[in-house]
């Protein structure tokens, strides 16, 4: 039996493999992004920017707490202008290096009318693909709530964005919702051509000895293994609820993993969390891994595999 075919279309553009490093995760600079694209990715995404340069929160920031992370950086980025420099760097590596791995850029505002100026901006960069997240703590309302924490101002944004850009949009979504599913069919009446699910679980840790929370912000963002069904949950909603493609992230860490998020309906699959536990080469070793579950279990082909669960 010939190798599995890994070679993954998504919004009309054709990865060599399904691993994509999710944002946030080693996407700051053109070096770190081409190690990670050598390493074994179909695709990597550079950390979210905004309009102007941002700080982030003191820290500390992030906890490992044991099965997984709790972060709180506060979408630290060096803002827009920088940011392009960055993804036209990295862009010119990926396509020096001829492995047919993919940019993804990614963009964040406190309001819609950022969206649309960092969406017209950033096509000069030319990434591939453009994430638009608007599940991070991003004030949009006198309640403070995130973009995607309601159907009107996700889609909102979506359309502001769609308006102002040419690349695939991938929205990305928040599990911190009453009905994630509701939010995916919003952005997709919207224009998205693609939404990513999901983003870090709302969580706070404890310093019981000092009586106080550990992250300087209090709360943070819950990542890794512990988050993976909760993941499994969402792509499962949204894979019903619309007909895009999503982009799965939550705990993976392995191939298994891996596969587990496809045949609950993504297409792609983001790993973020596993490479603080296995370096650069953590998305190659799942592409891996992915490879021999297939060899065992008979598939072919990785689309073979996505939306599995639905028909079984």
């Amino acid at each position: 039996m010939d190798a599995p075919d890994l070679t993954t279309d998504f919004c009309g553009v054709r990865l060599p493999n399904p691993m994509v490093l999710a944002s946030g995760i080693l996407g700051t600079s053109a070096a770190l992004m081409a190690r990670v694209a050598a390493g074994g990715a179909g695709a990597v995404t550079a950390k979210s920017c905004s309009l102007a340069p941002r700080a982030g929160h003191p820290n500390p920031t992030v906890l490992d707490w044991g099965a997984g992370f709790i972060n709180a950086v506060g979408l630290a980025n060096p803002g827009l202008e920088e940011e392009i420099v960055i993804l036209q760097a990295t862009r010119q590596r990926l396509q020096e290096a001829g492995q047919g791995v993919k940019l993804v850029a990614s963009i964040f505002g406190t309001a819609v009318e950022d969206y649309a100026v960092l969406a017209e901006r950033i096509n000069e960069a030319q990434p591939d693909l453009l994430e638009v997240n608007i599940s991070c703590p991003n004030v949009h309302d006198e309640l403070a709530r995130p973009f995607a924490a309601s159907c009107p101002a996700a889609a909102a944004v979506t359309r502001a964005v769609k308006r102002a850009t040419a690349i695939p949009i991938i929205v990305k979504l928040s599990p911190n919702v009453a009905d994630i599913a509701e939010i995916a069919h919003a952005v997709e009446d919207a224009g998205a051509d693609a939404i990513a699910a999901i983003n870090t679980v709302a969580g706070m840790a404890i310093d019981i000895r000092a009586r106080r929370p550990i992250l300087a912000n209090r709360e943070g963002g819950l990542s890794g293994p512990a988050i993976k069904p909760v993941a499994v949950r969402c792509i499962y909603q949204c894979y019903q609820a619309v007909k895009i493609p999503i982009l799965g992230i939550g705990g993976v860490s392995s191939g298994e993993d891996a596969a587990e998020l496809l045949m609950a309906g993504a297409t792609l699959v983001g790993v973020g969390s596993a490479v603080h536990s296995r370096g650069v080469a953590a998305l190659g070793q799942v592409r891996d891994e992915l490879v021999q579950f297939m060899a065992a279990e008979g598939f072919g082909r990785v689309a073979d595999l996505v939306g599995l669960a639905h028909r079984t």
